[in-house]
């Protein structure tokens, strides 16, 4: 009788070990299964963004600093190498104005934007084109405005007549053919601010100095002129099109500067209009330059962000010269990474030992971003 006992409960036993281990490999088969049906998160499409390449005028007959364009060569060089080399190359490239440093007479703007554009499309300089990376350019106020430190004090930069055909005649190549443009009595003036779709994505970009003529109130014009209402209605639009998910702006000139609002000469004289409407529309960012910077915020810690991108080259505060670059992931999340290298002393050079690494990455959330971006040489 016992010995029936213990047989019994050996077999119980043996029982109760077996579907337990049934059990844990029957969980460990469902984990496996989940690791191999969760997708990883991919990116969707990716754009770079910089500006102001452009030499100081000390250095503009420089050969060991420039040539012809009077871009910062060995930076410039050294950032279209980078992007032309990343393993998911973005599918488009924004240049955000001051590419040259012109900013005198039309004479000189014709021929430093011709030999950009050479620079461009030379296979041993640059490595975007031949990639067949999608370029999009927009002027800044070196582009469209000319020097002089005598008209009016505390004023020293006026609308150059003649400088949008210019523009238009060298670079109307890298201004999308399907974009939406500026129509009535202005349209000729505005050809450089327009709009276009990539997928999910709507990009409004602005020329932040529009030519305006001279009037007696105003007898050398006025720079910082944007299409306010156009650019307003086309981000408007963008937002109730069910086919878009995420809308950016960009142009030259920002409207933040180290956090707070400039409508001068440094910033956007219809920022204090413009932006609430951004907000409004929830427009993902203005992606700006002009500064000789990088910085990052979000005004208010909450909705769109003003990045500024403007440490292509050209001397100034910025501590790495470098590019900027946005992921929109598949699963919908707006990713921006800004990489550069330790500029040079001269500005102007190189060595190999300056890598470009990862300067600055963050996920760019509507709510209160919790990863704020402190620049190096703020002091803070």
């Amino acid at each position: 009788m016992k010995s029936t006992f213990l047989l019994t409960l050996f077999a119980l036993g043996f029982c109760i070990s077996s579907c337990s281990t049934k059990e844990k490999k029957a969980t460990s088969t469902t984990k496996t299964i989940e690791k191999i049906t969760v997708q990883k998160d991919t990116v969707q499409f990716s754009f770079t963004f910089l500006g102001c390449n452009r030499v100081d005028r000390h250095q503009e007959y420089d050969t060991t600093a420039t040539n012809g364009s009077t871009a910062n060569l060995v930076a410039l060089k050294k950032i279209w190498n980078s992007i032309g080399n990343l393993e998911r190359k973005p599918d488009l490239f924004f240049f955000l104005g001051d590419m040259v440093l012109a900013e005198s007479t039309t004479e000189k703007l014709d021929t430093q934007l011709k030999e950009w554009v050479q620079l461009y499309k030379n296979p041993d300089f640059s490595s975007i084109d031949q990639h067949g990376i999608e370029m999009v350019a927009v002027p800044g106020n070196h582009e469209m405005l000319y020097y002089h430190d005598y008209k009016v004090p505390h004023h020293d930069e006026w609308p150059l007549k003649g400088a949008t055909e210019i523009w238009m005649k060298h670079m109307s190549s890298f201004m999308p053919e399907d974009r939406d443009r500026v129509t009535g009595n202005d349209s000729i003036n505005n050809q450089m601010t327009f709009a276009f779709t990539r997928k999910n994505i709507g990009f409004v970009l602005m020329n932040t100095d529009t030519y305006n003529a001279p009037t007696k109130e105003h007898p050398y014009g006025i720079e910082g002129q944007v299409p306010t209402k156009w650019i307003i209605d086309k981000v408007s639009a963008y937002r109730n099109d069910p086919t878009i998910d995420h809308v950016f702006v960009l142009g030259h000139k920002p409207y933040y500067i180290n956090g707070n609002p400039e409508t001068g000469h440094a910033g956007l004289p219809e920022g204090p209009t413009l932006w609430p409407e951004f907000k409004k529309n929830h427009v993902a960012a203005m992606l700006s330059a002009h500064l000789h910077d990088y910085q990052r915020m979000q005004p208010e810690n909450e909705g769109t962000y003003q990045i500024i991108a403007g440490n292509a080259g050209s001397p100034g505060d910025a501590t790495f010269f470098g590019y900027s670059q946005i992921d929109i992931m598949s699963n919908g999340t707006i990713k921006l990474t800004s990489v550069g290298y330790d500029k040079g002393d001269p500005y102007y050079t190189s060595t190999p030992e300056q890598k470009i690494t990862v300067r600055d990455t963050t996920i760019l959330s509507w709510s209160k971003n919790k990863n704020p971006y402190i620049a190096p040489n703020s002091g803070q």
